[in-house]
């Protein structure tokens, strides 16, 4: 659906700005930039921005916090000999591509 929806606005656009010009892209512009700017929307706006960051705290927090249970557990196992010899409780050198051995390193990025 997202795509679709996409395609469907990119279109219009395309549309829209081909058969009435610049003088017609600035009225949608104008209009667009006045519905943004209205206060009721931005309050709204701010209302989403303060629920989604809530929403990530706590839900980073809950991942954090599972992660670092985990690592003490595997940690205060391994630490009182209570592990079995036979080795770890995860796989160790198959990285998930059908090889065994270190992944390839990242090439450099681009400075921005």
């Amino acid at each position: 659906m997202g795509k679709l929806s996409f395609f469907v606005g990119a279109g219009l656009g395309y549309v829209f700005g081909t058969r009435a010009g610049r003088g017609q892209y600035e009225k949608i512009k104008k209009a667009s930039s006045k519905v943004w700017e209205n206060p009721r929307v931005q309050e709204n706006v701010q209302k989403v921005e303060t629920k989604v960051t809530d929403i990530a705290k706590e839900r980073g927090s809950a991942v954090t916090d599972k992660v670092a249970s985990t690592v003490k557990d595997k940690l205060h196992r391994s630490g009182n000999g209570t592990h079995s010899s036979s080795g770890p409780d995860f796989p160790v050198g198959n990285t998930g591509r059908g090889t065994d051995g270190p992944l390839d390193p990242t090439p450099p990025q681009p400075s921005i």
